[in-house]
């Protein structure tokens, strides 16, 4: 599956675009729940280990689960990092790793440009696999939906905007019930 996937754009433009194509009306725990599930499923029928992590920039989590064993404490920690990154800058780990160079990005540029400590450094990722949610009408960033696992970053990324392709169109593709008096968005 994931060796089927176009590798993802470099241009920051771009990525820019394709990150806001992605705002939400709101976004609940449901929403993360049924993101995590697609992104979930999508690694694990690629035989994938990896753990898919959706929480509120204040920290609270919505969704955190493995797609299948193997995972190691450092991937914990990587899921971290590129929330943090997503947090701070309010991009996808993938286009901070395009604005400072190819595959995870230059340290170095990311510590000169912002000013930030070597140690401090530390506590970013910019490889791919870390992805903002917006809200329409909301300043910011208002989640981070994080993979971490066996695949390199360009897949991570890949692996984040298909399943929110795939969210999108089920979305769409919602017909609510007589019952229900709002649609899912």
């Amino acid at each position: 599956m994931l060796d089927r996937l176009p590798s993802p754009t470099r241009s920051l433009a771009s990525l820019a675009r394709e990150e806001r194509s992605f705002t939400f009306t709101h976004f609940t725990c449901e929403h993360a729940w049924i993101v995590g599930n697609i992104i979930r499923n999508a690694l694990r029928t690629a035989d994938i280990s990896a753990i898919i992590h959706i929480s509120l920039v204040s920290d609270q989590t919505l969704f955190h689960a493995p797609s299948l064993p193997g995972m190691m404490p450092d991937d914990e920690l990587q899921v971290a990092r590129k929330k943090a990154t997503v947090s701070r800058w309010g991009h996808s780990t993938w286009w901070m790793g395009c604005r400072f160079d190819s595959n995870g990005g230059s340290e170095r540029g990311l510590v000169e440009t912002y000013g930030i400590s070597k140690t401090e450094r530390t506590k970013y990722s910019l490889e791919g696999g870390g992805y903002p949610v917006f809200v329409k009408g909301v300043e910011g960033v208002v989640a981070a939906i994080v993979i971490s696992g066996h695949m390199d970053g360009a897949q991570a990324h890949q692996v984040l905007v298909k399943a929110l392709e795939e969210y999108r169109e089920l979305r769409n593709d919602y017909k609510s019930s007589p019952m229900r008096a709002t649609t899912v968005k």
